[in-house]
Parts: structure tokens; C-alpha cells; sequence
């Protein structure tokens, strides 16, 4: 696998520069294709492995399927049959079970895939406050999970047939492939009085040049031979991206296993001289400071502070918060903090093989999520080493590692312990962990991990009555680092995010838009062509949301 370069390729950061100079406001619209655009590959494969695995496609259907796939889709009629042979498998089932089973497939199978250069793209229009459309010829049951990541404002995919709260097998009206999906993006356009002349569209494939036509500012990602060719004959940008997932290469599983020796050598040196010293600091700062520094460089990652590296030292004892991205963010706070900490993670942390033996000699807390009492009884050691022995902790407020690199909502606990012992906050913003391993990935690739470490936030005057507030303002300045990071285009530390305002003809479309609400009687969609929905999960309603700008 290549090296995660943070700063991004000079496609990258000219298609950057792009959006910049655009201009703010909802007026500019970003159109993206999501399968090999927003993420590598086809989202359908994973819908296909699950019912092979669940041995729920026969042979005939899996000849037919690879047949297909083997010549290729040239037409809109080659591509409804094949749609057609699709979606039969879910002829009868219940809506509900699907968007729980695309809701799954995303979180372990497909966000993984997420292409990064493109996830810069989408939070560099958010950023300026534009309209976000996810353009797919796929069903909503794979699109819409991934809109909610991205925070786009509307989908517009292929249209399904319910019945009775069942799906027919069939389709609701026009696929979106080929010229329907141009047709759906100027329809949107119609609507809501987009201009299209400064709009973006993004896609990968041949089959969609009418589609990238159809605006202004057409790039092509990774695209394939036709589109490639087409590009070049009319001038539009190429943006490559790095593969993502796969087979890893030797040289990454070389890298993984130098990794993981070192850290073991520097375990086994640190519980020794830990044992001799009957000082389980010792361990830590041995393992952690020397395993972390050696493992990493092993491996080809680099940790560079890019902001505040005073600040991991200038208040101790305190609570130190992280985002959560990744099996190696632990690995990072070690080399940043050195020793003089502990930490809390979730119980199914102490069977991740390795770093869960390395926790529990640390004295970490392991907390059963959803069991509050046991939660409380557990941090009282933690804030007991606050107050008392004056042993700072460590601890990411979302729980749990994102699907993706978008932050997800905080948690009250850490607040509440820096709040009962009188100890200031220190958030660490950390920026491309889950690039270099990915959430669930066993191997990392090389790259370079970026840190900014902000003020410590005074928590002396905070209060149960007042908690809600703080965990909001602590998570906005997490959102507000990574949406304008430092040391990009001039380092940008005035600018503010965008605040996406719920305006008349704002509003992310309903999905009772897309053949809702349910009624005893056949659903297809509100107008010809495109399903439209929100990425959020209301139903029968419209919903306005806030966007958090960068994440």
C-alpha cells in the first residue's frame, strides 16, 4: 500500500483550491457518484458476500451474476437487467431488515473502502457551505449510510418498489444510470434554483460523462479507460486516489510484524525492570516510550505535532480526550505523553490481542458501555490517581473507533471526571490514525500521523447543570481543528466553519419523497426518475439538520 500523505497529492490540493475560490452558500452544488468514486469498488459486492456466506444466492444466480459482470454494462438496458437479476433476491423482503442490513455492511464491510482524497473533497464543501448531493444508480439501502457519514443534504438513487412494508424485487421508477442521472441532477438543479455553471460533479465512470457534463466543474476520480480518455479530450482534472483494503503487500506485513516485536521486546523489557522497580509507572513509560518510539519507526509511521506540543505537559494532572479512529490511537498517546497517565477503554479491548494484555498491566479501566453503575465504580480508582497521585487520564469521549473520519458524538463520563476532580481538559485532535490502520485492520501502512494538541479547558467552574454545554463546546473545538487544520493554505486560524442555517429550500429532502409514508398500497417515487431521501433515518417527515462543519 502507498504512504498516507496528509497534505495529499497536487491533484488533490489544486481540486481544493477549486472549492475554495467557488465561493460560499447553498447556491453551488457538489454532485458526487458514490460506487469507485466515493469509495473504491462497488458497494453491491458487499451485499453479494453476505448472502454468499449465508448461502442465500444459487448457482444458477451466481453464473448469471459473474456472466454479467464479465461482459460489462454498456446501455441503461443492459444495466436494468442487471438490476433486475439484483434485486430479485430481495422480492419479499422487509424493508426495515434491509436498511439494518446496509446499516451493517456499511460499518464492517464498506466504509473501510471510503476514499480519503474524496473525503477531503466533500469536508472542503461543507466547509463553504455548499449543497451536498450523493448521485447513485445504487438503492438506498446501500447509498444512504454513507450520506449520513458525509453529511449530504440530498440523495438521489434508483427507486425501489414497497409494498405493504415489504420490497417487491422490482424497481419504483427510472434507474439512475447513464443520462437518468444527469437528468436527476438537473432536475435537482431546477429546484433548487442551483447554479449549475459553478457547480461540482465527481465520478469515476464512462458512464457517467453526461452526468460530469452537466455542471461546470466535472473532475474525474480514478477513473476508468473511457472516462480517462474522455477527460483528456475535454480538458477535465483527474484526482487518483490510494487503494484502499485489499490483500495487504509483503513489505506492509513486514512493517506490521517489526511493529508488533518491538512492542513486545519493549514489554517484556518494561514488565522486567516494573518488577524489579515493584513500579508499574515504570512499565509503562518503557513500553510505552520506547516500544511506541521504535514500533512506529518500524513500521514507517511518523508522529508529527503539528500545534501545542506544550500543551501535553503544561497541565498535569488532567484529563486528556482523543478522537477515536483507530487500534493505534492508544500506541500514539504513549509516544506523545510518555508516562505519568492511565487510561479507560471499553471492556472488549482487553481480548485485542496484544495491545489488550499491554492495557491491563497499565492499570487501565475496562467499562462496560451501557452498564452505568459498573461504569462509575470502575473510574473511581481513575479519579482517585487524579486527585490523589496526580496521574493524568486518557480517554476518547466517542467510546468507540468511527466508521469513517467524521467525529462522532461525546459522551459525558470523561467531563464528569475532570469535573469531580478539579482538573483541567486537554483535547488531542488527531489527524490520520485511521488512515494508517484502519477501523478492524490487523496490518498498517506507512504515513505520517498529524497532532495538534489545544489549551487546556479550565473546568473549575463546571457543574452537573451545566455539563451538556461543555461537552458541546470541547467537541466544537475537535470539529473546528479538523475542519480548518493548521498549517493548511497559510494555516487558515481565523477562519470559521461554515454554519449550514435550515432555511426555506434547505431542507435535506424526506424520505417520504421517496415513495412514503407507508401506506397498504403499492410506494414508488414521488416523481419520475430518482428516489429522493435524506441521509438521515426519519421517516415520514422532513427533518432539518445542523452539519458539523468538518467532521
Amino acid at each position: 500500500m502507498p504512504a498516507v500523505a496528509s497534505a495529499g497529492t497536487p491533484e488533490l490540493r489544486t481540486a481544493l483550491r477549486a472549492i475554495k475560490r467557488a465561493g460560499r452558500g447553498p447556491q453551488v452544488a457538489a454532485f458526487f457518484d458514490y460506487d469507485g468514486t466515493v469509495i473504491g469498488g462497488y458497494s453491491a459486492s458487499a451485499f453479494y458476500e453476505h448472502r454468499i456466506r449465508h448461502r442465500e444466492i444459487g448457482p444458477i444466480e451466481l453464473a448469471r451474476t459473474l456472466l454479467a459482470r464479465r461482459r460489462g454494462i454498456h446501455s441503461s438496458e443492459e444495466f436494468g437487467s442487471f438490476l433486475e437479476l439484483s434485486l430479485a433476491a430481495w422480492d419479499g423482503r422487509e424493508e426495515q431488515e434491509l436498511e439494518e442490513l446496509g446499516e451493517a455492511l456499511f460499518k464492517h464491510a464498506i466504509a473501510s473502502r471510503l476514499h480519503l482524497e474524496v473525503w477531503r473533497l466533500v469536508q472542503e464543501h461543507k466547509a463553504m457551505g455548499h449543497t451536498l448531493v450523493l448521485a447513485s444508480s445504487a438503492t438506498r439501502f446501500q447509498v444512504e449510510p454513507m450520506a449520513r457519514e458525509l453529511g449530504a443534504d440530498v440523495v438521489l438513487c434508483t427507486p425501489l418498489e414497497v409494498v405493504d412494508g415489504l420490497v417487491t424485487g422490482r424497481v419504483g421508477g427510472e434507474p439512475l444510470w447513464g443520462e437518468a442521472k444527469a437528468r436527476a441532477v438537473r432536475a435537482l438543479a431546477s429546484e433548487r434554483k442551483l447554479d449549475l455553471q459553478a457547480a461540482f460533479a465527481y465520478s469515476n465512470g464512462s458512464e457517467d460523462i453526461e452526468f460530469l457534463a452537466a455542471v461546470g466543474r466535472p473532475t474525474a476520480v480514478q477513473p476508468d479507460d473511457g472516462l480517462r480518455a474522455e477527460a483528456r479530450r475535454r480538458g477535465w482534472p483527474v484526482l487518483e486516489c490510494a487503494s484502499r483494503g485489499g490483500r495487504p503487500g509483503l513489505r506492509d506485513l513486514a512493517r506490521t510484524g517489526a511493529f508488533y516485536g518491538a512492542f513486545a521486546g519493549a514489554a517484556l523489557t518494561g514488565a522486567g525492570a516494573g518488577l524489579l522497580n515493584r513500579s508499574r509507572s515504570t512499565m509503562v513509560e518503557i513500553t510505552g516510550g520506547v516500544g511506541a518510539d521504535v514500533g512506529l519507526s518500524l513500521a514507517g509511521v511518523r508522529v508529527e505535532v503539528v500545534r501545542g506540543g506544550e500543551n501535553l505537559w503544561a497541565r498535569r494532572p488532567c484529563v486528556f480526550v482523543f478522537n477515536h479512529q483507530s487500534k493505534l490511537d492508544p500506541i500514539v498517546l504513549m509516544k506523545l505523553l510518555r508516562g505519568g497517565f492511565t487510561g479507560v477503554a471499553k471492556a472488549e479491548a482487553k481480548n485485542v490481542p496484544g495491545f489488550g494484555q499491554l492495557f491491563q498491566l497499565a492499570g487501565v479501566a475496562f467499562v462496560e458501555r451501557g452498564d452505568s453503575g459498573q461504569a462509575r465504580r470502575a473510574l473511581e480508582p481513575a479519579v482517585a490517581k487524579l486527585r490523589d497521585e496526580g496521574i493524568s487520564l486518557v480517554i476518547a469521549p466517542e467510546g468507540t473507533r468511527s466508521a469513517t473520519p467524521r467525529l462522532g458524538h461525546f459522551k459525558k463520563g470523561p467531563f464528569h471526571i475532570a469535573m469531580q476532580a478539579r482538573v483541567p481538559m486537554v483535547p488531542i485532535v488527531l489527524r490520520n490514525v485511521g488512515e494508517v490502520m484502519w477501523r478492524g485492520a490487523q496490518v498498517l501502512s506507512p504515513g505520517t500521523v498529524e497532532v495538534a494538541v489545544l489549551p487546556a479547558v479550565d473546568t473549575r467552574r463546571w457543574s452537573a447543570e451545566t455539563i451538556d454545554d461543555h461537552v458541546a463546546e470541547v467537541r466544537q473545538m475537535f470539529l473546528d481543528t479538523l475542519s480548518a487544520w493548521p498549517g493548511e493554505d497559510g494555516d487558515a486560524r481565523g477562519r470559521q466553519p461554515s454554519r449550514r442555517r435550515a432555511a426555506a429550500g434547505r431542507k435535506p429532502v424526506s424520505a417520504a419523497a421517496a415513495a412514503r409514508p407507508r401506506a397498504k398500497s403499492k410506494q414508488s417515487s414521488a416523481r419520475a426518475g430518482a428516489a429522493r431521501s435524506a441521509p438521515g433515518k426519519g421517516r415520514g417527515r422532513e427533518s432539518v439538520r445542523r452539519r458539523d462543519p468538518g467532521s
